[in-house]
C-alpha cells in the first residue's frame, strides 16, 4: 500500500470507480433544498438533482463539507498512511480548502498536505489522478506536490453558461446586465482568474462561445504535445460527447475525458452550461 493517501472533495466529479480503481477517498460538499441538505455524489446523484431543479423557483444553496468529516477521514487514512495529500476546489469560491487545512492540526500520527487546486471540476481532477497515480507509484509526497504545481503551469478551463439567469439568482449579475445580455443573447465565457470565476469574453451565440474556447486549446494541442482534455457539460450529455468526438477525430495527441457539473457546482451555474479544460501531459 502507497504511503501517500489521497483525498479530493466531491467537486472533481471523478466518478466512484474510477475512486475505488484508483485508492482516492472522496470528501463530499452539501447542496441545500429549502430545509433538507444532501450531500453531493453520495446522497444526490447529478441526474435527480437537475431533475430536482426543473421544480423549484428558489436557487438551492451549497456548503461546504464539516470540519468533523475532515478529521474522520484523516483518522481512518492514518491507519495505514504516513501522509495525506487533499486536493479541493478553489479557495476562492469555498471554504473547503480552509475547512481542510484546519482538520490537519486535529489529527496525530499523519501529515496532511491541502492542495488549493485553484479551480473545480474534472480540471481539479487532473491534479487527483495525478496524484493517485505517482502515490501508487510509491512517490513521497512531496515529489507528488512537486508536480501538482508544476501542472498548474499549464492548467486551462472556459466555460459557457446556457442562461443567464442562473448567474443573476445567484447574486453574481445585476438585473441591468441580465436585461441586456438576455437581448443580445450574450453567452459569457467564464474562467478563474486569482481563485475566483470572472467573465473571460462576452459572446453573442454559443456557437462563437465554443469556438473562441476551442481556438485556445488548439493553440496548445496543435503542436503535437500530449494534452489531457475534459469536456464538462451540466445536463448536456450529447453536446459534450459531439465535442468529445470532433476533438478526438482532429487531435492524435489528445486524450478526452466526458465529465459533469454535478449538483455544487450547476447550483451556480445552471443546466445547459458546457465547459473544455486541458492540461499538458
Amino acid at each position: 500500500m502507497s504511503k501517500v493517501a489521497i483525498i479530493t472533495d466531491s467537486t472533481s466529479y471523478i466518478s466512484k470507480e474510477t475512486r475505488e480503481k484508483n485508492n482516492i477517498t472522496m470528501v463530499p460538499l452539501n447542496v441545500v433544498f429549502g430545509e433538507e441538505a444532501y450531500k453531493e455524489e453520495v446522497e444526490i446523484t447529478t441526474e435527480q438533482f437537475y431533475k430536482e431543479m426543473e421544480n423549484v423557483d428558489k436557487l438551492p444553496k451549497t456548503s461546504q463539507p464539516a470540519i468533523g468529516l475532515f478529521e474522520e477521514t484523516y483518522q481512518q487514512l492514518a491507519k495505514d498512511h504516513e501522509e495525506i495529500i487533499v486536493v479541493t476546489l478553489s479557495s476562492g469560491i469555498s471554504g473547503t480548502y480552509q475547512t481542510a487545512v484546519t482538520a490537519s492540526s486535529m489529527v496525530e500520527g499523519v501529515k496532511v498536505h491541502v492542495f488549493d487546486s485553484e479551480i473545480s471540476c474534472m480540471v481539479q481532477g487532473f491534479y487527483v489522478l495525478k496524484a493517485a497515480e505517482l502515490a501508487e507509484q510509491n512517490k513521497s509526497a512531496e515529489e507528488i506536490l512537486e508536480k501538482l504545481n508544476e501542472m498548474k503551469k499549464t492548467i486551462r478551463a472556459y466555460f459557457m453558461v446556457d442562461d443567464l439567469n442562473h448567474l443573476h439568482r445567484g447574486g453574481r449579475l445585476n438585473g441591468a446586465q441580465l436585461i441586456v445580455g438576455s437581448l443580445l443573447k450574450i453567452k459569457p465565457v467564464l474562467h478563474f482568474e486569482n481563485k475566483v470565476i470572472v467573465p473571460f469574453e462576452k459572446v453573442r451565440t454559443e456557437k462563437k462561445a465554443l469556438s473562441m474556447i476551442l481556438g485556445m486549446l488548439d493553440d496548445d494541442a496543435k503542436d503535437g504535445t500530449p494534452i489531457d482534455v475534459t469536456v464538462i457539460h451540466a445536463n448536456r450529455l450529447d453536446k459534450a460527447e459531439e465535442i468529445a468526438n470532433e476533438l478526438t477525430e482532429k487531435y492524435d495527441n489528445v486524450n478526452v475525458i466526458v465529465s459533469h457539473f454535478g449538483p455544487v457546482i450547476g447550483t451556480h451555474l445552471g443546466a445547459g452550461s458546457v465547459g473544455v479544460g486541458w492540461v499538458r501531459r
